[in-house]
């Protein structure tokens, strides 16, 4: 029973849009229909995470589906170690978005969580797809979903600009992985991902390839100077879009790049790695410096963003073992809390209607419970140990000193201007002398974050639970990374 579960929860989400299409539902019912599913979903992934053996590496609920006329090219699905909390995250945050959309009381309501479930859906199959050319086309898909919600259903004047970029440096990353695929299917006969990583590609085609599939997942972590989409359609997104930007899209650039890059091509893995190195840490300096002088609440969030993934990135090319769990450990966290920052954002911008700094300050008086949640997500942010953000971090650090000291050192100092920043923040809207007067958190709101303060506090505390499924996965991706 468990092993059909892939199918009962991805196929669910079409099967209610269809129902919800022949149905004319009130408003309110709509939410419910689409709240229920998207609570479903996160059930059907808690089941599988029961489930899971973490005592092997290799794909587990394995689903084979309809299957193109061409020889080894097939719709499968399976679970392992990396996809299986890349999944577990996805079906958390989706419910969350629908509940904080609660109020919108718009003619594009439907349309807007028709949105979301197809993106869900989209984001499970590319999570979960074992065979290559299906991982790229959900890869591609999923632009679509994500240019509706920036680009239509955003609320300021440059959305639809905001929207194109982000197509459109995605886009064109991914045509070379594309190129890459199809030489990879006529040389290996197969696009299966356990076929192409048992085959033996000379270390020529590698770096080409390599270069490929690294260049369309850099677009998504984003690393620099790739990167100028992501603060533009974080500051026209709305809030939901904001949160499944920095919680699940980026993922992808970092699943791809453990997965793919280094999974299937090591040798060219550690021919690159200097240089991955160099333009991660830039990167990671840059973009700290950078939101230093950031004067909206999204785009210093946005920023800092992009630093954490950075540092990501530099985490997985240490080509070891420690690295590249932790890296994995720290994108996880980095979508509990990254989308925690974007919602108290929004609900800071839901009553000010503002996002620009210097227009908040002394929300303590006022909003007690807010300043909590948002100080404990501060610090979360900076890696506060019993957050699993520490975890990751410390883990990170460690990797990279063990590689580079000196990207260490310079890595390590840029998340503490980060931690400058970060408090300056808090204590800038926290405290003072109050501007405005708003009303605290509602049930609803709070309801929002709780699940992702558990997550933070408990994946922090029992990190075991997190890294012993992920960890026969990484030892057998490093298997012929030797440094």
């Amino acid at each position: 029973m468990v092993k059909g579960l892939c199918n009962i929860f991805l196929f669910s989400n079409f099967s209610l849009i269809l129902f919800q299409k022949l149905l004319k539902l009130k408003k309110l019912e709509i939410k419910q229909v689409f709240l229920a599913l998207f609570c479903i979903s996160f059930i059907f992934s808690l089941f599988l995470w029961i489930g899971f053996d973490s005592s092997t590496p290799k794909f587990q609920f394995v689903s084979e589906g309809w299957w193109l006329p061409y020889k080894n090219v097939n719709f499968i699905l399976g679970l392992d170690g990396i996809s299986l909390f890349f999944i577990l995250l996805t079906t958390l945050l989706f419910p969350l978005c629908c509940l904080w959309i609660w109020p919108f009381i718009g003619v594009n309501l439907k349309f807007y969580l028709y949105s979301f479930s197809v993106l869900e859906s989209i984001l499970i199959l590319a999570f979960s797809s074992v065979d290559l050319i299906f991982f790229y086309v959900f890869f591609e898909i999923v632009l679509i979903p994500t240019f509706i919600i920036i680009g239509m259903l955003g609320s300021r004047d440059r959305k639809v600009r905001a929207g194109y970029l982000f197509f459109f440096y995605t886009l064109f990353g991914s045509l070379l992985m594309l190129l890459g695929i199809c030489y990879i299917y006529n040389v290996v006969g197969s696009s299966i991902y356990e076929a192409i990583h048992g085959f033996t590609l000379s270390t020529y085609e590698q770096k080409w390839i390599w270069v490929s599939f690294f260049f369309s997942f850099s677009s998504k972590v984003p690393l620099i100077p790739l990167h100028i989409w992501l603060p533009e359609a974080h500051v026209e997104a709305p809030t939901t879009g904001s949160v499944l930007l920095a919680g699940l899209l980026l993922k992808l650039g970092s699943y791809g790049i453990a997965r793919y890059c280094i999974g299937l091509f090591p040798d060219a893995c550690l021919f690159f790695t200097p240089s991955v190195f160099t333009l991660g840490l830039l990167g990671v300096i840059y973009t700290s410096l950078t939101a230093i002088r950031q004067i909206d609440f999204k785009r210093l969030i946005a920023y800092t963003s992009i630093a954490h993934m950075n540092l990501v990135v530099l985490g997985l090319f240490t080509c070891n073992t420690l690295g590249i769990h932790s890296s994995l450990v720290q994108s996880l966290s980095h979508g509990f809390v990254s989308s925690a920052l974007f919602l108290s954002i929004g609900t800071m911008y839901d009553r000010g209607q503002s996002r620009i700094i210097r227009n908040y300050s002394g929300l303590s008086h006022t909003m007690p419970i807010f300043v909590s949640v948002f100080l404990f997500f501060t610090l979360a942010n900076l890696g506060l140990p019993g957050t699993s953000s520490f975890v990751g971090e410390f883990l990170l650090l460690t990797s990279i000193f063990l590689v580079s000291p000196y990207t260490c050192f310079f890595s390590s100092s840029c998340l503490i201007l980060g931690g400058g920043y970060s408090l300056w923040l808090f204590n800038r809207v926290s405290y003072g002398n109050s501007k405005l007067i708003f009303f605290d958190v509602s049930k609803r709101e709070l309801l929002c974050v709780l699940p992702l303060i558990f997550s933070t506090f408990v994946f922090g505390i029992q990190t075991k639970i997190l890294l012993d499924p992920i960890y026969c996965t990484v030892y057998n991706l490093c298997e012929y990374l030797i440094l």
